[in-house]
């Protein structure tokens, strides 16, 4: 499991704008200009690096979820 860093506290501004800490913005590898994902679970908020491509994000996620017998079991049931 990936280790979690507490890190400072930031302050929603009247406008409604909140500053990424720098120690997370170096974690995070961002840079003014670069994009970021917001996603809300519950009553958490976590900012997320968008990735440059999500194919190159998402390639390789199912792999050895199953095993070769079923891929070959569901490749013969194509014919």
């Amino acid at each position: 499991m990936e280790e979690c860093k507490v890190m400072p506290d930031a302050t929603l501004s009247a406008k409604n704008q909140i500053v990424i800490p720098r120690e997370a913005r170096e974690a995070l590898h961002i840079k003014p200009g670069d994009k970021v994902s917001v996603v809300v679970r519950g009553q958490r908020v976590i900012v997320l690096e968008r990735p440059k491509s999500y194919a190159d994000a998402i390639r390789g996620l199912g792999k050895g979820v199953y095993g070769p017998e079923y891929l070959k079991q569901e490749r013969e049931s194509w014919d």
